[in-house]
């Protein structure tokens, strides 16, 4: 990981640098500039259309009572590619287009979304359940909690005492009722 965030925090402004200025000769400076300036200013609405169209479709999600996993991956997509074309250079701009335009952006979803599965393992039940095993208690409970006390939350230990019905509140006159 150190590697990764050594690169991209030195190696990619380096090679930002460097396509600017191959791109500065083959074109000349000025149409470099006006180039730079002008996918900034294409990323700024590309950026407010489809962080509009996401926040939407986020709020439509709650609406139907769904979990909006999809919509929260894509306005997180959308704010990454606006940064990513408001940053001067090609290369994240490239990048930056790809995270904004929808067709893309489904690409990287799913692509992320595999390898996220991959990595990620779920399991069902509270912290420190285990499915029952033969010569168990059969009934799949969960192990006692530190201290001894039952591991299913139900059961409590405590105090009572006996209230009134009725109690009188000081100051108040028992003949009013």
């Amino acid at each position: 990981m150190p590697l990764v965030l050594l690169a991209l925090f030195i190696g990619l402004p380096i090679l930002e640098l460097y396509v600017i200025i191959q791109v500065g000769g083959a074109i000349g400076v000025w149409p470099t500039i006006a180039l730079l300036i002008a996918d900034s200013i294409l990323g700024v609405i590309l950026f407010r259309s489809q962080g509009r169209a996401a926040w939407l479709r986020f709020n439509r999600a709650l609406a139907e009572g769904r979990v909006p996993g999809r919509e929260v991956f894509d306005g997180a997509m959308v704010i990454l590619g606006g940064a990513l074309l408001l940053t001067p250079g090609f290369i994240t701009d490239i990048f930056g287009l790809i995270c904004l335009i929808p067709p893309t952006r489904a690409l990287v979803r799913r692509l992320l979304g595999g390898m996220a599965r991959r990595r990620v393992t779920v399991s069902w039940g509270p912290v420190g359940w285990q499915p029952p095993r033969a010569g168990g208690n059969g009934r799949g409970d969960p192990p006692p909690r530190p201290g001894g006390r039952p591991g299913r939350g139900h059961d409590y230990e405590g105090t009572a005492t006996e209230v009134p019905e009725h109690p009188e509140l000081p100051g108040e006159d028992p003949e009013r009722g």
